[in-house]
């Protein structure tokens, strides 16, 4: 993992229970897995916990590391770090996703508030308008009640805000997923839709779908003329999802707003437009695990350590199967 996660999710009381759990060499932490130094620690090593900034686990680095049995990612996907080759060769993979989960989703709903009331763009309003209130009646309905959320992708953080905001009593929660139980959807007091379905009806258009081909610019120029005029689209899961042309397009014509915690790309061009208009909030992927919250990554990955210990099975195994459907 790279250093700067090393330091935040493993901290003295995090290395300390690893101590226990673990017989460690040195180094203890690696940022790359080709110097000597660490080549000869991987070839003794059972078990890796990996977090953001693990290289690819190639052949190449396989090859090095014959004892190795686990992979315990203390982050979310990963996509970026585990090959076919490894569930190839039998190597146990587990992830913390379901622990990153929990900021995303708070964050969602507080995004989701917020544009149901439009308070991110009657800020911006506020700094321009200063004593005169006439601009809170140009952004149409400024209600939480009896309003429609649509959530594309009933994933574990689709699956928390639709529970929250059912708990909160917003109104109706759409869930789109192809892929999902109708049954776990309507567990959450959520109903199941298609996307074409739920388009027209959505005051809120929150996205949960992993970045897959077939999901690719999901939302682009078709998805978004379907919405409502005055519809806001929220965005914690990947930029990909959306047509960043069209989306340009759809709110510099002032038909929707946008609060987005990731773009394609990532950052955006200092020249975007999206920067400059007042219905889009940007903010810098930030609804994820960050500071304090990665230690709960960090004590997921040593859960799955203890575990594995005690040759008791995983919390949370990533298969190739799986992974195909995943973020």
């Amino acid at each position: 993992m790279s250093g700067d996660w090393a330091g935040d999710q493993f901290g003295p009381a995090e290395l300390a229970r690893l101590r226990t759990l673990a017989t460690l060499g040195d180094p203890v932490v690696a940022q790359e897995l080709d110097s000597p130094a660490v080549r000869r620690r991987l070839a003794e090593t059972e078990v890796l916990i990996t977090s953001w900034g693990c290289p690819v686990l190639d052949e190449d680095v396989l090859a090095a590391a014959p004892r190795l049995r686990a992979v315990l990612h203390a982050a979310g996907t990963v996509r970026a770090h585990v090959p076919d080759a490894v569930f190839e060769r039998g190597i146990l993979v587990t992830t913390a996703a379901d622990a990153n989960a929990e900021p995303v989703a708070q964050y969602t709903l507080a995004a989701v508030l917020w544009a149901l009331k439009k308070v991110p763009f009657l800020a911006a309003d506020a700094r321009r308008h200063r004593t005169d209130w006439d601009y809170r009646h140009r952004h149409g309905e400024l209600s939480a009640h009896d309003r429609t959320v649509v959530l594309v992708g009933h994933s574990r953080i689709g699956r928390r805000v639709a529970r929250l905001l059912g708990a909160l009593g917003t109104g109706r929660v759409l869930v789109v997923d192809p892929v999902a139980d109708p049954a776990e959807i309507t567990a959450t007091g959520a109903e199941h839709v298609t996307l074409a379905e739920a388009l027209p009806q959505a005051d809120v258009l929150s996205l949960h779908a992993p970045d897959l081909p077939e999901t690719r610019h999901l939302i682009g120029a078709a998805e978004l003329a379907a919405l409502p005029e005055g519809a806001v689209l929220v965005n914690t899961a990947r930029g990909a999802l959306v047509d960043t042309a069209a989306l340009e397009a759809a709110c510099a014509s002032g038909r929707l707003y946008a609060i987005l915690d990731v773009t394609e790309p990532e950052p955006l061009p200092a020249g975007s437009p999206l920067y400059d208009l007042p219905n889009v909030l940007i903010t810098p992927h930030v609804a994820g695990s960050l500071g304090s919250e990665t230690r709960r990554l960090a004590a997921t990955a040593l859960d799955e350590l203890e575990r594995y210990a005690a040759g008791l099975p995983p919390l949370d195994a990533v298969t190739r199967d799986t992974l195909g459907v995943q973020a």
